[in-house]
């Protein structure tokens, strides 16, 4: 599994993290590729946190092992990459973001998606073990649906399902 992370989409909903990029964007950065290297440790799936601007000094940041960093070229934003990357990955990636156009474009390419404060959240929760149970996700989107919707009113939708088993990786050891 790949999860395609939105970074400064991630980092300015975090107020740890916004600190740190109120010092400076490079520290900014590095927070939060250092929060990720703490949560690749808990299992075998590798990220790819595409940041806005191209990288003006020094080479490429270094995050070792499983982390990837990827910087848009203007004219393309990082909103570009994360929606082409997903479109190349479909069901094979979760896309961490809480922008709306990049989340619906990661949902018809087949990714599964999480807002930035779910993907915080969890990775703050403590790990779990692989059979116990997770939360359920409250799925807000299809509120004004889930009166028509046929079969059983207590599942979640596919797309909660989806987003529930993606965040069931990231909390397990």
């Amino acid at each position: 599994m790949r999860w395609l992370v939105d970074g400064y989409n991630v980092i300015r909903r975090d107020p740890e993290l916004r600190a740190r990029e109120a010092e400076s964007l490079e520290a900014g950065r590095r927070a939060l590729l250092h929060l990720l290297a703490r949560a690749r440790g808990r299992h075998e799936d590798g990220f790819t946190v595409v940041f806005d601007g191209a990288r003006r000094a020094g080479g490429a940041p270094t995050a070792g092992g499983r982390i990837r960093i990827l910087f848009s070229r203007p004219p393309s934003t990082a909103d570009d990459e994360l929606m082409r990357l997903a479109r190349e990955l479909g069901n094979g990636a979760v896309v961490v973001s809480s922008d709306r156009k990049v989340q619906d474009a990661a949902r018809r390419a087949g990714s599964a998606v999480l807002a930035a404060e779910q993907f915080l959240e969890a990775l703050e929760a403590p790990v779990t073990s692989p059979g116990s149970d997770t939360p359920d996700i409250k799925d807000d989107s299809e509120a004004e649906r889930a009166r028509d919707k046929r079969g059983n009113p207590r599942r979640l939708s596919k797309k909660a399902r989806k987003a529930q088993r993606a965040l069931g990786r990231l909390r397990q050891s």
